[in-house]
């Protein structure tokens, strides 16, 4: 399936616009009724999308009852570290928005009681609880990812170790981004999703965004991931000047 590709000019035009492309897919999630999932990520341009999404947002009339916000990944810190994705998530967007907390689903933190292992065990059981009878995770409607300037998305790092097959949850040990401890959703679940979204932005990626689009995209983690249904692309011209030229 050909992904869905938005060239902007700059990682502000990235943010932009897949936040308005953000509120209008929650508005027609919403409107089906059914019970909305979406993981967010974090960096640079991640955060800044959910700042803007805020904006556009806070003027508006929007249910949240039925949404459901996770994380593709979490640095495995304490709680109130200022490197958590959760906690950058917060300040730029939920603090802003009436979003019921029981419906925000941080990965565990290092100060919670559990090492990596067992906090990986420990929310794999919370994305059980969400999930459909018999399955071991809920149907994500959208997951945003950004990606590294080595391809990597959410904590699934190229040449590191691979997630077991039918988990949900992946402890990552020793990552060659610090800090080393993460958590993070398996490709199993990501590629599960309805729709992927990614955000780049930066001539650092440019050479992973070549390799995601190029006749051998495995190579990277970053091509190892698509919506069952759409991948949606906002990247910005730097980024995307090997592949398109641009």
């Amino acid at each position: 399936m050909r992904p869905v590709v938005n060239r902007l000019t700059d990682s502000n035009e990235v943010a932009t616009a897949a936040a308005s492309a953000l509120f209008d897919k929650l508005i027609a999630l919403v409107a089906t009724g059914k019970q909305v999932h979406v993981a967010l990520t974090g960096g640079t341009v991640g955060i800044a999308t959910l700042s803007r999404f805020a904006e556009i947002v806070q003027a508006k009339t929007f249910d949240y009852s039925n949404v459901h916000f996770w994380w593709g990944d979490e640095r495995f810190v304490a709680r109130d570290s200022p490197e958590r994705n959760a906690n950058q998530a917060r300040d730029a967007m939920f603090r802003h928005l009436p979003v019921p907390e029981q419906n925000i689903h941080e990965f565990p933190a290092s100060t919670d009681g559990e090492d990596l292992d067992a906090a990986a065990l420990s929310f794999a059981k919370v994305l059980e609880l969400h999930a459909a009878d018999g399955a071991g995770f809920p149907e994500f409607d959208l997951v945003l990812l950004g990606m590294g300037p080595d391809g990597h998305i959410a904590s699934l790092f190229p040449g590191g170790d691979v997630p077991e097959p039918g988990a949900s949850v992946f402890a990552e040990h020793h990552s060659p981004k610090p800090p080393p401890q993460r958590l993070s959703l398996t490709y199993e679940v990501i590629n599960s999703a309805a729709e992927i979204w990614f955000t780049v932005a930066g001539s650092d990626k440019a050479e992973a965004v070549s390799v995601a689009f190029s006749e051998d995209p495995h190579k990277l983690p970053v091509g190892r991931v698509e919506g069952s249904q759409k991948t949606v692309w906002f990247v910005d011209q730097t980024a995307g000047a090997r592949t398109w030229g641009c």
